[in-house]
């Protein structure tokens, strides 16, 4: 590890020996954006025993998602349940190796296979709609969970609706509940533990499939990085096309569910913006029923859209190791530290959000300044599913916005919970029921 001379490095406070400051990491939701109002963008604190650089800010978040990204690793910053449970996929891949895989899976992402995706979609999102005028009364994140799974499933792994995709969902509800295990040991009960078996179960499952999709390719997205080669005509080995089946499914649908969730509380507590939103579709429904060419004419779902990222970001900051020592302004900050990006800190700066903690749509009539808004991150490691994820959403919202009508019951805890991705602590029930017209 370079040594750096302790006047050069960030400001800011390790804390207690060992652990730091945790337990205010932890604990207390407003850490960063303290940190930064009496720091500045970038400061020092310790986790977990680490040192760690955190980074808030237009600038800064820069400066790691672009302009100095080749200082950082993915794979060295985020936690090892991370790289146990989700295996060796694009998520933890660093360098060429991400450059190589990512180039051979973005046809599955864009242009023409997109459009392929939108009736199965309009299909799925219906058929759920009608499960929610049956059901009547429900808890929308299980049920916003259990819609954009089956979508991803189907679409990117090939998955029959039905049991298949409830099992395949249940398996991933394990895992992902073992991500941000402090402890992460194979100890049979445990919520690890459990998170491990499920992951070898998800395994053999997609083994399987990639076999399948190997002797007889069809239209998901798997089977487009089955028959996927590089310029020396290499394709993706069988154990590669699991680990990035396996990052397909868990990154498909647990943001997704997020936001909508999310974007379904804050229409029902907003009613004029819910009744601009609602005016907007009616118009374009009266030009005939949804289709593909009139998701690019909803600027002002668009800006709500923008709005729940900024607000609800489904994760709140992104872990990188740094690997070569950097420099952001006059700091410089060492080989071996750890560094955060904080994107709910970076989407509550007064002076680019006025009013950060109001709900507010129009702040997005004009273009945010580049990398203040980053719920799905920004420079060359752009979410790969950004594109899939909010056709995904557009559907759903719009087809929600024209027809159906809900109210946010009493009684229930809509406090923000940040673990695995931010929600509703009660899980937002609803009364749904259909629009009168």
């Amino acid at each position: 590890m370079h040594s750096i001379s302790v006047d050069r490095l960030p400001p800011g406070q390790f804390g207690l020996p060992v652990v730091g400051q945790t337990f205010a990491f932890l604990f207390d939701r407003d850490f960063a954006i303290k940190q930064y109002h009496r720091y500045g963008p970038i400061f020092k604190t310790r986790l977990l025993g680490e040192p760690t650089v955190f980074l808030i800010g237009p600038e800064a978040v820069e400066a790691l998602l672009s302009s100095q990204m080749d200082c950082f690793s993915w794979r060295g910053g985020w936690p090892e349940s991370f790289r146990i449970l989700l295996g060796e996929s694009l998520f933890l891949q660093d360098g060429e190796e991400h450059r190589h895989n990512r180039k051979l899976m973005m046809p599955a992402f864009h242009g023409a296979a997109l459009a392929q995706y939108f009736e199965t979609m309009v299909s799925v999102s219906r058929r759920y709609c009608d499960r929610w005028l049956r059901l009547g009364e429900f808890v929308w994140l299980e049920e916003m969970k259990q819609l954009t799974f089956d979508i991803a499933s189907q679409l990117l792994v090939g998955a029959d609706s039905g049991e298949e995709v409830a099992q395949l969902s249940r398996w991933f509800t394990e895992l992902t509940n073992g991500l941000f295990a402090l402890l992460p040991l194979s100890i049979p009960g445990t919520r690890f533990g459990r998170a491990l078996a499920a992951r070898d179960r998800l395994l053999q499952h997609l083994d399987r499939v990639v076999e399948q999709r190997q002797q007889q390719p069809t239209r998901d997205a798997l089977s487009l990085l089955v028959q996927a080669r590089d310029e020396a005509g290499n394709a993706l080995s069988q154990e590669e096309l699991t680990a990035q089946a396996m990052l397909l499914l868990f990154a498909g649908h647990e943001t997704t569910t997020s936001m909508l969730t999310w974007l379904c509380l804050e229409l029902g507590r907003h009613p004029q913006l819910w009744q601009r939103a609602r005016s907007e579709q009616r118009e374009l429904a009266e030009r005939g029923p949804l289709e593909l060419s009139q998701l690019s004419q909803m600027p002002y779902l668009d800006r709500l859209l923008m709005e729940v990222e900024r607000l609800h970001p489904p994760v709140s900051g992104g872990f990188r190791r740094v690997v070569k020592p950097f420099e952001f302004g006059e700091y410089r900050v060492p080989e071996g530290w750890l560094a955060l990006y904080s994107i709910i800190a970076t989407h509550r700066l007064p002076d680019i959000y006025p009013d950060p903690e109001r709900f507010d749509p129009d702040r997005f009539v004009e273009r945010p300044q580049p990398y203040s808004l980053i719920g799905f991150g920004g420079g060359p490691r752009v979410c790969l599913g950004m594109a899939f994820a909010k056709l995904e959403m557009k559907i759903v919202a719009s087809q929600l916005l024209r027809e159906y009508d809900w109210e946010i019951l009493p009684d229930q805890s809509l406090e923000a919970v940040a673990v695995p991705t931010r929600h509703p602590k009660d899980g937002l029930r609803v009364r749904f029921f259909r629009a009168s017209a």
